[in-house]
């Protein structure tokens, strides 16, 4: 994050150490997930953003669906699909009252479609790297409004924790992660896949999110400011110094540390803005310090919904009831979360890919970035046909897609 304006509008995002330290972790899967893209930067701030993940398994346990897909809005999960249920299901009640006769009969019906393709794409990869152990496909999609009025998409594929193939909307171009991919996106070029995605990030996708937001007005309007709480902890020598901030809305936070009157944002690792089940948020920021410095250390919160930035310091004395806070707020996230970020972890742990496929790894992404060290008690773990899928059409006149958002996102081709 450039500094607290920035974080006003994104939220805390991670250094490049902490990218580093999380990579691994059991949240790992957390960063594709949502695969967001954080703040553009600049005068140019995200507005609303509509955002689906999928996720499938080629074996699925108790408690684990083969396939399943949530969807986002804001970064509030509000509609969800697994192969277990069988059927979309609203999670918030604005999306419940808000929606058309037969918009989860279609829903239902989109998602069938893409728990099918998920399960070819699981054939391809087994094949294409010859292969016969668990797999998790994942993929992540959406739109983002900017205050400029422009629109900014993405779409990726990645198995095992492993990036696959991305979509650039601006470029309007498919990147590959490595030879195997590559053939896929030789085919996807080959047929035009790139026009179907298009069409579906750049118009289909923002009047869907138009539609979604129109419908959440009421809940996405309201403002609930943070609850903020310093704590400490002395290591060999350092006093590591955490701010957190629990039960906040909107998301767009800014969470700073500042020794004396000057902002430490190069000293400052942060956490994830993570969601509550309540459609609350919360976050944290944490910095390494000397303990005779203690006392020169506060912890800057800007949110929407304060009147004005706070100032919080850590009084030892007062500290003793942040583990039950942090309890708490582990409880609320979000079972879907949870599960999703496990699977990953569980079907990636411990395996590597075959030296001849060299691929990108996925980076923890800031949105659900949610990594914590020892010094941090908040961790929240984590017959083939080929060519593209001709169901993507542009919207109707009356505003609907007979195959667009609702409520899985668009369809898409198989990697085969």
């Amino acid at each position: 994050m450039a500094g607290p304006e920035a974080g006003v509008e994104a939220g805390p995002v991670l250094g490049a150490g902490s990218q580093q330290k999380c990579a691994m972790a059991p949240a790992l899967g957390l960063g594709l997930l949502l695969g967001l893209l954080g703040d553009p930067g600049g005068a140019t701030k995200v507005l609303h953003s509509l955002h689906y993940l999928e996720l499938g398994v080629s074996e699925p346990s108790p408690g684990i669906p083969q396939f399943m897909v949530i969807g986002y809005l804001d970064g509030i999960p509000f509609t969800r699909y697994d192969s277990e249920r069988g059927r979309v299901e609203p999670l918030t009640q604005w999306i419940k009252d808000g929606t058309e006769p037969g918009y989860w009969d279609r829903g239902t019906q989109i998602c069938k479609g893409h728990q099918h393709v998920a399960a070819r794409d699981l054939e391809t990869v087994w094949d294409r790297y010859n292969q016969s152990r668990v797999f998790t496909r994942l993929r992540v999609s959406g739109c983002d409004l900017l205050s400029n009025g422009s629109v900014r998409g993405f779409r990726r594929h990645g198995y095992d924790g492993w990036d696959y193939i991305s979509f650039d909307l601006e470029s309007r171009r498919f990147v590959a992660a490595d030879s195997a991919a590559e053939v896929t996106r030789r085919l996807w070029e080959d047929e035009n896949v790139a026009e179907g995605y298009t069409n579906y990030l750049g118009h289909i996708c923002p009047e869907w999110l138009q539609k979604y937001v129109g419908y959440g007005r009421k809940e996405l309007d309201r403002k609930e400011p943070p609850d903020v709480h310093v704590s400490g902890k002395e290591e060999h020598g350092t006093l590591i110094l955490s701010c957190h901030a629990y039960g906040f809305y909107p998301k767009a936070i800014a969470v700073n540390w500042m020794k004396g009157d000057e902002i430490r944002d190069q000293e400052t690792e942060w956490g994830g803005v993570v969601p509550n089940s309540d459609g609350t948020f919360h976050t944290w920021a944490r910095i390494e310090a000397r303990p005779e410095e203690r006392e020169q250390y506060r912890c800057r919160v800007e949110h929407p919904g304060m009147s004005e930035p706070g100032i919080f310091a850590w009084e030892p004395t007062s500290g003793g009831n942040l583990t039950v806070v942090v309890a708490v707020s582990i409880v609320a996230i979000i079972i879907l979360i949870v599960l999703v970020g496990f699977v990953v972890w569980k079907h990636q742990s411990g395996n590597t890919r075959d030296g001849s496929q060299e691929g990108a790894q996925i980076h923890p992404a800031p949105f659900w970035e949610s990594c914590a060290t020892d010094a941090d008690p908040t961790v929240f773990p984590q017959g083939k046909r080929t060519g593209r899928d001709t169901s993507l059409q542009p919207v109707s006149t009356s505003g609907e897609s007979s195959s667009g958002s609702p409520p899985c996102g668009s369809q898409h081709g198989s990697w085969g």
